[in-house]
């Protein structure tokens, strides 16, 4: 995934409003381990380019090797409930303003500082 991810924002770093102020979330499912390394990489994507990042009450992760297994691990299913909702309220959000006129904020030209001197 991550080797997508890269390729996808580098290609479009330069146009870097493609993603500016879409929302994302991140959701990880493994076996056991690795998942909170995996989702803090994966919304380093989303932060480089102005995208909010939508949470849970807990890191967006759920465990298990099959759908069946991952739907008994409740904890993981409430978090990604809870997402769900937390993401639909955000789009509701985006149309209210919209709908009533609040603009989003102006594009600034991007300035980059080299400390080399």
């Amino acid at each position: 995934m991550t080797s997508f991810m890269d390729r996808l924002f580098y290609s479009t770093f330069s146009n870097a409003e493609i993603f500016r102020l879409k929302p994302a979330a991140t959701v990880v499912s493994a076996r056991r381990a690795g998942t909170t390394a995996t989702f803090e990489q994966l919304n380093k994507y989303y932060t480089m380019t102005q995208m909010p990042v939508i949470s849970s009450r807990y890191w967006n992760m759920v465990h298990g090797t099959t759908p069946e297994e991952v739907r008994k691990d409740e904890e993981g299913m409430q978090i990604m409930r809870i997402l769900g909702k937390n993401m639909a309220y955000y789009l509701k959000c985006i149309e209210a303003g919209k709908e009533k006129g609040v603009k989003p904020p102006e594009i600034e030209k991007i300035t980059f500082t080299n400390f080399i001197r």
